[in-house]
């Protein structure tokens, strides 16, 4: 078996027999010549424009952003429309086991991580690139994927000045996500107790955006939920927006995201930034 990338940025998995019962197997996953746009997202249905009005201040006041969600959620392509938001005049670092992210700022190095060859050999894993990438005097880190010991890297980054940092990662929920960060910081073969690491995760991570591929074959943020820190042994986790069904018509689902009146701890950071949202967007008045 295979997984390589073509010149177009596509991904290729082949695998053939004896591991394919059924023959070779070709899977192309191809990708949009011209990278999807905010406006495109909100044609989509994805999210609303004040959402992303609120992510949009979540990236210039450097929170650390993980996108969480299952298999063809469209993590990837929300993690690139959140990479867009980044200014300019930053430099950012991309580690990517394929890469797939599209920015289009300056100041914008891709590494991508290298399987090993025929004789098992010469790989390089997302987890050395990631340990290098901070040799490279990043303003931002980007991880297409955390998926193994290279969320350590990741957190501990997130924790020492790298703030601003975005990544996202297979979950089925918010809360989902923290365990699955647990899990892949033990993968690095740290002998670390549960508590400290994850006094690392919550004070590492400010948000958590979650995805869901939805019956109809839609694709919605679900939840945009604030990490607050530890209370005793657990992860205080708090959900600022979350999606709302309504009713399914004509076989497609309707809903909104909706704030949960709840106002989030971060703002701060957007009052020292000098950024300013509507008073009423999280379904509160002051």
């Amino acid at each position: 078996m295979v997984d390589a990338r073509l010149t177009d940025g596509s991904r290729v998995n082949a695998i053939i027999p004896p591991l394919s019962l059924i023959g070779p197997v070709i899977t192309i996953r191809k990708f949009s010549a011209s990278p999807f746009t905010v406006d495109d997202l909100i044609r989509f249905g994805t999210s609303t424009p004040e959402m992303f009005d609120f992510l949009r201040a979540c990236v210039e006041a450097r929170l650390n952003i993980f996108v969480s969600g299952g298999t063809g959620s469209g993590k990837t392509t929300t993690l690139n429309v959140l990479s867009s938001f980044i200014p300019n005049d930053e430099r950012i670092i991309t580690v990517e086991d394929a890469a797939e992210l599209q920015l289009r700022q300056e100041h914008v190095v891709t590494l991508e991580s290298r399987p090993p060859n025929i004789e098992g050999r010469g790989a390089v894993p997302i987890r050395e690139l990631v340990r290098n990438c901070l040799r490279m005097r990043p303003d931002r880190i980007i991880v297409g994927e955390c998926r193994g010991g290279e969320a350590l890297d990741m957190l501990q980054a997130m924790n020492t000045g790298h703030d601003g940092s975005m990544s996202t990662g297979h979950a089925n929920s918010p809360r989902d996500m923290l365990a699955r960060l647990e899990t892949m910081v033990l993968m690095a073969g740290v002998d670390l107790p549960l508590r400290a690491i994850r006094e690392q995760v919550s004070s590492a991570v400010d948000l958590i955006v979650h995805q869901s591929r939805l019956k109809d074959g839609s694709r919605r943020i679900e939840y945009i939920t604030e990490v607050q820190g530890m209370e005793g042994d657990v992860i205080v986790m708090q959900d600022v927006f979350l999606f709302e069904q309504t009713g399914v018509v004509e076989g497609k689902i309707q809903g909104r995201l909706r704030a949960t009146g709840i106002r989030p701890k971060f703002v701060e950071k957007f009052e020292i930034k000098g950024i300013n949202l509507p008073r009423g967007l999280f379904g509160i008045s002051y």
